[in-house]
């Protein structure tokens, strides 16, 4: 995401011909594009989106069982110290 916010912030830097940046090369201005596809080549190849979707339904699990128990009155006791 951050690669495609940057490119996009480069492309209208360069049509506004602000700064150095109009004078960069149209592929410097890209390449946050074609690292954002390796990016996402990557990430799907090796599983790490895949696994960062599991921990969020672990999570959104874990809130749900904690939610429907607090709404029975099984909440869990707080440690005595």
């Amino acid at each position: 995401m951050y690669f495609i916010v940057l490119g996009v912030l480069l492309i209208v830097l360069k049509l506004a011909e602000f700064g150095a940046v109009a004078q960069w090369s149209w592929w410097i201005i890209l390449s946050p594009f074609a690292l954002a596809v390796a990016w996402w080549a990557w990430a799907d190849a090796s599983g790490y989106t895949k696994r960062r979707e599991m921990d969020k339904l672990e999570e959104r699990k874990k809130e749900r069982r904690k939610k429907n128990l607090a709404a029975l009155g099984q909440e869990p006791r707080k440690r005595r110290i």
